[in-house]
Order: C-alpha cells, then sequence, then structure tokens
C-alpha cells in the first residue's frame, strides 16, 4: 500500500475480531476463485504462473474490496478506529477511512513524470483526469496505459492504492463484457457507472485481468502478421545468378523495362504495386508494410556482382516476383535460391550481437536522428494508408466521421503506448504530437 501505511494492526485486528477474518477471506475468494476453478489450478500455483508478485496483489484487491463492506455489525475499518485508532497515525486513519469509501475502476495513464505523479482520466465516469502522486509504479508505467486501481484522496492531492493491476485491451473487453452483464446493460449502452455501481463490482475487475492473464500464461497468444495483401508474413530472399557472360548492363536494362521497378540507382530497384492499395477488411493480425508516396513497396531488386537478389516479405509475391523476373530476364538469370525467414527468425537476428556491434560504429546522436527521420516519413505515409484497425480506411479519412475518430484516437494510443515500452531510445521517445495535430485531433491527447 506504500511506504506511508503499515496495515499490520489493522490485519492483526481482524484476525483476532470474531468472524472478521472468515469475512475477508470470503471477499478474496470471491475475486480469485472463480478462475482458479474454471482452469483448474491452485492459488499456490499462480506465483509460477503469472510471477511472485501478483499473489500478493490479487489477496490486496480483495482486502482493498472488504475493507469497503458493510455488515449488519458494521464495518472493518470503522470499528477498527472505533477501537484502535489511537494507535494510528493521523494520516493513516485519513487513508483508511478514504479507502473505505473509494471504489476501483479503470484509469488510463497520461504524462507520467517518472519517481513523482501521473494523471488518470476514469476510463467509466465523465470525471475530470485527476494528478496522482507516486513514486514506484510511474517507473513503469507508460503514456495511455490502463490499470485498474483506486485513487484516494490524500489532504490536498490523490495518491493510488497498493492493489494495481495493468490492464491489457484483452482484459478491458473482458472486464467491459462482465461489467455489462452484471449490471444488466445493454451492448451499446454507454459504461458510465455510479459510486456505488463500481464498488459492487470490485470483484469483476480482478476477475478479468486473472481469466485473461491465467489463458495467456497457459496458451501465449503467437502475434499474427499481414501484409496489405492480407498474405500471411514469410520472408523470402531470392538469389538469381547471372548466366554465363551476362552483364550487370544488360540484366539492368531488362528490368528498367518492367512495370512496377522503380530504379533507385543503376543497380537497385523498388518493386511498387500498380495502384494505390485499397482497403481491406480488418483482421486480428498487425501489417507489416512499407510505402513510397502512398504506394505500396512490394519487394526490392539489387544487384550485386553475379547476383540479382530479390527481398519480398510472402510466398505470394515470391512467386509474383519471379514470374515478372523470369519473363523480362529470358536467359539471361539462372533459377534463384530462395531462402525463406519467419518474423521471429527476422527478429532474432536483429537481437543477435553482430547488428548491435555495427549500430555502435554510428554516433548515438546520428543514429537517433537517422531513427527520428525514418519514423517521420514512415508515419506520415500511414496517415494516408489503409489501416486494418481502422476497418481498413486510412487515418484522414477515418477521422470524417465520430465512430472513426474514435477508432483513430484509440489507434494513435496504441501506437504511443507501444512506442513507450521500447523503454529508452529513439523509438520509446518518439514524439507522436504532430500527428494528433496533422489529424485534428489534439484536443483529445490528454
Amino acid at each position: 500500500m506504500g511506504e506511508r501505511t503499515d496495515i499490520s494492526d489493522l490485519l492483526a485486528f481482524i484476525g483476532r475480531e470474531g468472524n472478521w477474518g472468515e469475512r475477508l477471506q470470503d471477499v478474496v475468494a470471491e475475486h480469485i476463485v472463480p478462475a482458479l476453478e474454471e482452469f483448474e489450478i491452485d492459488f499456490d500455483d499462480l506465483a509460477d504462473l503469472l510471477g511472485e508478485q501478483w499473489p500478493g496483489v490479487l489477496w490486496g484487491c480483495g482486502f482493498e474490496d472488504f475493507l469497503g463492506q458493510h455488515y449488519e455489525d458494521g464495518n472493518i475499518v470503522d470499528l477498527y478506529l472505533k477501537r484502535r485508532g489511537w494507535k494510528e497515525t493521523a494520516l493513516n486513519r485519513a487513508y483508511f477511512e478514504a479507502l473505505r469509501d473509494t471504489p476501483i475502476s479503470l484509469y488510463e495513464v497520461s504524462d507520467v513524470q517518472p519517481g513523482s505523479s501521473m494523471v488518470l482520466r476514469d476510463l467509466l465516469s465523465d470525471d475530470e483526469p485527476v494528478m496522482v502522486r507516486e513514486k514506484s509504479a510511474t517507473h513503469t508505467l507508460k503514456q495511455w496505459d490502463r490499470i485498474a486501481v483506486r485513487v484516494v484522496p490524500e489532504r490536498d492531492h490523490h495518491v493510488i492504492s497498493g492493489a494495481l493491476l495493468p490492464y491489457s485491451a484483452d482484459a478491458t473487453d473482458f472486464l467491459f463484457s462482465g461489467l455489462r452483464d452484471g449490471l444488466k446493460l445493454k451492448k451499446r449502452e454507454a459504461l458510465r457507472l455510479s459510486k456505488e455501481q463500481l464498488k459492487g463490482c470490485a470483484p469483476i475487475f480482478t476477475a478479468a485481468w486473472l481469466f485473461t492473464e491465467i489463458a495467456h500464461a497457459l496458451t501465449p497468444v503467437q502475434p499474427q502478421f499481414s501484409n496489405s495483401d492480407g498474405d500471411d508474413v514469410v520472408f523470402h530472399d531470392l538469389r538469381f545468378p547471372l548466366a554465363s557472360g551476362v552483364t550487370q548492363k544488360a540484366l539492368a536494362e531488362r528490368l528498367d523495362k518492367v512495370k512496377g521497378f522503380v530504379p533507385e540507382g543503376p543497380k537497385f530497384w523498388n518493386w511498387l504495386a500498380t495502384r494505390k492499395p485499397q482497403g481491406r477488411k480488418a483482421t486480428a493480425s498487425t501489417m507489416l508494410e512499407t510505402e513510397m508516396d502512398g504506394t505500396t513497396v512490394l519487394g526490392s531488386l539489387e544487384l550485386k556482382g553475379r547476383t540479382l537478389l530479390v527481398s519480398v516479405n510472402s510466398a505470394q509475391r515470391a512467386a509474383m516476383v519471379e514470374s515478372l523476373i523470369t519473363k523480362a530476364a529470358g536467359a539471361l538469370l539462372k533459377r534463384p535460391l530462395t531462402e525463406i525467414r519467419t518474423v521471429d527468425q527476422m527478429m532474432a537476428e536483429q537481437d543477435s550481437d553482430e547488428p548491435q556491434e555495427a549500430a555502435d560504429e554510428i554516433p548515438p546522436e546520428i543514429a537517433r536522428q537517422l531513427m527520428q527521420d525514418h519514423l517521420d516519413r514512415h508515419y506520415r505515409e500511414t496517415l494516408d494508408a489503409p489501416i486494418p484497425a481502422l476497418g481498413g480506411k486510412s487515418p484522414r479519412k477515418a477521422v470524417q466521421s465520430a465512430a472513426g475518430r474514435e477508432k483513430v484516437i484509440d489507434w494513435l494510443k496504441m501506437l504511443e503506448n507501444r512506442s513507450a515500452a521500447h523503454g529508452e531510445g529513439p523509438i520509446a521517445g518518439y514524439d507522436f504530437g504532430w500527428m494528433w495535430v496533422e489529424l485534428g485531433l489534439q484536443k483529445y491527447r490528454r
């Protein structure tokens, strides 16, 4: 619960006062047991499955809920402060009382000041965002993270309670569905809950997080990647040996005549789509694609010595480009050798020591500027590209409707959140503010 609050005396009081200990166990069980029973695991298994810190946090979710429960013979906080409050500091007494009356809710994080503060916006009410003082959590939370926690007033500011659950997109969907079911709300009815409704739904918050995290731990979800054609991303590198006696110049003359092969010098071509990409049905996969002046780059070709190197990101494109090159070059090229790599293999190669050594040769300030310039170009092109998360519409087109605008806001927050999750470096430090301004959404960036 933070360095300022020692709950040991309160716990001792609960344990020796009548049936209050059993009531606490019952409330904690309401938060945790449904998920344990569903997945047929024991509480003791959670540390190995989710991490050592989470059993304590989950117990804390139930404990904080218990502090707000009212029974026929009263409330535990009232009883404790009446009998033993003289032992607590004024700050602790005020904190227990505030925690008793504060419901849990789901908050969106912004304006994180590590070691100092952050701003939280309640996603289940229309309340104004509130700045909270916080040291430890602000070192790990990033812009637009979502957390389930209690925001407790303390003197002239706010703090958060000790039981904090970081929410993924899946957990958020699970929570919203559970709240609608529990409160018998219609699907399209806005989730704007009263303080009393939130108090009664506290176990749903814990259960939504726990169901989702256990499911992910037992069956890790592998990210799916596709290109703008909807093909699964599998990188293909084709190596065409030049036939005996064939010069680079002779082959280049043939390649220059192929529609869609755009030269970027005497030995390099970008293979561009012959038409600008059209919107496609949104899928659960992440789109990996490169664009040039709003046109999709399907692949690249490069002459190196006695070899034509061709790189594409799907089996379908590999077959297409081989057909185009074979038809254009004829006997100038031999049959290609093809190397195939998955996204995981590519990422493993990028994480190896050799690329890092090469990167270290570039001064950090130059590397940062190069990355910033690349990201600027990439995201500027993205504003006019079809995005699966936006129903296949470009961000500029999607913001023209109210529903699309909400999707674009969520999409921008997702970009910022994923970027910030990189930790340190140019990607984590990239400023997306200009994109909000470009799309006329700067007032929603709070």
